[in-house]
């Protein structure tokens, strides 16, 4: 990949992180946790939501994750569905922008096949929005401590084995570190990235071929 892909990357991952944790925290306040808003995690500055190593990860390797936004679940009134939204709130907005920024990318192919001036600034950056927020959001949902994956399967985990699970979740953040440097997820991540973006185009396709 050319230098210009990784500099158009760093503020397309700024944004896919500042997305992904301002939703989580929005959505907890729309519950009625004042949590997050309190911590002054529901801003647009990506400093108050930035892990650097995560951050790091997203630039290299388009896998990675943010600061994580506090929340109190004890001001839900059904504090499992709760914690669903909120914890799905994140890689859902991911997702989502992705999928816009594929529909972007094939209607402005189908109208000019690209051939106007900055174009190749335009493509990469579509590109780069494409891959950051899939990858953020896949990442996020693997059900693994502290990530937003373990919370959504701690739902219907037994209260046993989740209680047991946290007594060794601080130490998740580390062995997740390793596992990212060993490779664990790469393939996993990267046939789920692909099949997710081979998915989105399709629906931008059919959506086009109706209008």
């Amino acid at each position: 990949m050319g230098l210009l892909a990784y500099i158009l990357r760093i503020p397309v991952v700024l944004l896919a992180i500042i997305v992904h944790e301002v939703s989580h925290g929005y959505v907890s306040y729309l519950l009625g946790d004042p949590t997050a808003k309190m911590s002054g995690r529901l801003t647009f500055n990506p400093f108050s939501h930035l892990d650097p190593f995560g951050a790091l990860c997203m630039v290299l390797f388009r896998f990675g994750w943010a600061k994580p936004v506090p929340i109190n679940p004890i001001y839900y009134k059904n504090r499992k569905l709760g914690m669903f939204l909120v914890s799905f709130a994140g890689p859902f907005s991911n997702f989502i922008m992705a999928f816009l920024a594929t529909f972007i990318y094939v209607l402005i192919g189908r109208i000019t096949d690209f051939n106007f001036a900055l174009s190749n600034i335009i493509q990469i950056l579509l590109v780069e929005m494409v891959f950051v927020n899939i990858g953020l959001g896949l990442f996020n949902l693997i059900p693994f401590p502290p990530l937003d994956g373990f919370k959504i399967v701690s739902l219907i985990l037994p209260q046993r084995i989740y209680y047991q699970i946290l007594e060794y979740e601080r130490f998740g953040f580390i062995l997740l570190i390793i596992l990212v440097y060993l490779g664990t997820f790469s393939n996993f991540l990267t046939k789920a990235l692909y099949g997710m973006l081979h998915f989105f185009e399709f629906v931008a396709n059919s959506i086009l071929f109706f209008l």
